[in-house]
């Protein structure tokens, strides 16, 4: 099967593409390395995945020298023409995109940003899987759709139409979109509402290589809303295995006419905010002082999410508990940030 990744050099594209690589599907990555956090970091996970920084063009592809069967361009997801003349040339079977401005607290202070990536790029890519008979457009949602909502767990069923944030309520756009996509054209939409992925290579921007990077400079970290946030911190290993299960499900594209879907993709085992930290300081070894401060703008105070949907169709059924998770990653994060 020939797969387009969009968001190849992000967290959970990085590790996307290389399970499918692995599992010898032919792979084109697709990423504008943006630099809303560390462009570094995204270089270094192409170049772990065999693209290394000095071989990649503007709207070139670049063979990896790790994988065979993966090949990757430097490319925007808003750039309409190029994202057809792409799809064209390449015949893809599937697209699994990733690709998005990602960042609550950032769209309060660069709105503009999310529209252009998040809107009018899902839209281009919409557009391209309609005219190029792509079998299923798998796609990233977020739990960030639900808003404050006090039914837990979260699930697809619930109202989600009260978003916090300008993210999520882009994101909830996607989903109305791919509908309208999948009843007018029957092309087949799987968005999937991704609840907190943490793990090796992880963005920097999130509360995991925060809280590592306070831990080992022995800086303060913010606790908001005094700890008593609950996220269902699922780890990225766990989150692929589920992607890749609803991209190679035949079932999935044959359930319902339209071929919409919609699933949770979490660990349904909710943690405080202070207990995670506490596992933190265990998987590093140290502990850290914590400064507590009110809730943020945007932020919502529990996600929890149902997952019986996704297991019943795709056989997801996550395996790691936290405190494995994160002994996983502090090792990564000591080995590449070298410390201690």
């Amino acid at each position: 099967m020939k797969v387009l990744v969009t968001g190849a050099a992000g967290f959970i594209g990085f590790h996307v593409v290389n399970a499918l690589c692995k599992k010898g599907h032919n792979v084109i990555g697709l990423d504008n390395i943006n630099d809303y956090y560390d462009v570094n970091l995204k270089f270094a996970r192409l170049a772990e995945a065999g693209i290394g920084q000095m071989n990649i063009g503007e709207k070139v592809l670049t063979r990896s020298d790790r994988f065979a069967n993966y090949y990757f361009v430097k490319a925007d997801i808003v750039d309409a023409e190029y994202l057809a003349q792409l799809f064209k040339e390449e015949q893809f079977d599937m697209v699994l995109h990733f690709a998005a401005q990602a960042g609550v607290r950032h769209s309060i202070n660069k709105p503009h940003d999310y529209i252009q990536s998040n809107i009018v790029g899902f839209a281009n890519m919409l557009e391209c899987c309609r005219h190029n008979n792509i079998q299923n457009l798998v796609y990233a949602s977020s739990s960030s759709v639900y808003g404050n909502s006090k039914e837990v767990p979260f699930v697809e069923e619930n109202r989600a139409e009260q978003p916090v944030s300008l993210y999520a309520a882009t994101k909830r756009s996607n989903e109305l979109m791919a509908y309208s996509y999948s009843h007018l054209y029957k092309l087949c939409t799987t968005g999937l509402r991704f609840f907190t992925v943490y793990g090796p290579w992880g963005r920097p921007d999130m509360a995991p290589m925060l809280f590592a990077k306070a831990i080992c400079k022995d800086e303060p970290i913010r606790v908001f809303n005094n700890g008593n946030l609950e996220r269902d911190f699922t780890y990225i290993g766990d989150i692929v295995e589920g992607v890749i299960g609803v991209a190679e499900c035949t079932s999935v594209s044959n359930m319902d006419t339209p071929p919409y879907y919609i699933f949770n993709i979490g660990n349904s085992k909710p943690v405080k905010l202070v207990e995670f930290i506490s596992e933190m300081e265990s998987a590093f070894g140290k502990s850290v002082l914590k400064k507590m401060c009110d809730m943020q703008p945007g932020d919502v105070k529990v996600t929890y999410a149902s997952i019986l949907k996704l297991k019943k169709a795709a056989g997801y059924e996550p395996k790691t508990e936290i405190r494995e998770g994160l002994a996983l990653f502090a090792a990564w994060y000591r080995s590449y940030f070298k410390e201690g």
